[in-house]
């Protein structure tokens, strides 16, 4: 299960539109090498911009921060790591770049063994995921 933490200033992400359209090319990503779409969590956080502060600063253009913890799926070698986050950068661009927002990312790795959903562990994954067909 991907979980997406995505903080936001005031101003950006504002319409259900456009948090959907983000949602789905982010869900996109997963799906490309297999993930069943319901296990992509997505949540969006919006912060005062007063309460970000990028080098003791507040930052001049729009700052979006980015959480990822991967829990169904992981890239095991740096080509696929380096692959995965040149991917992702390709994902989120047209959103965050390309209209001059300042922005970063970060990706957790947590164990499988430590996922439940409503209580019940996810079945054993059947699929081997190399990140090299959909990055």
């Amino acid at each position: 299960m991907p979980l997406w933490v995505i903080f936001h200033p005031e101003g950006i992400l504002t319409t259900h539109e456009s948090k959907q359209t983000l949602a789905a090319d982010i869900t996109s990503f997963y799906t490309r090498v297999g993930l069943p779409p319901f296990y992509v969590v997505i949540e969006f956080v919006t912060v005062p911009h007063t309460n970000t502060f990028v080098g003791g600063q507040n930052p001049t253009a729009p700052f979006i921060r980015i959480m990822v913890d991967h829990i169904a799926a992981h890239a095991n070698t740096e080509a696929h790591m380096f692959r995965q986050s040149d991917t992702l950068d390709g994902t989120l661009k047209k959103h965050f770049a390309d209209k001059g927002y300042s922005w970063e990312f970060h990706v957790d790795h947590t164990p499988r063994e430590l996922w439940k959903v409503n209580g019940f562990r996810p079945p054993p994954r059947k699929y081997h995921f190399s990140w090299t067909g959909a990055c």
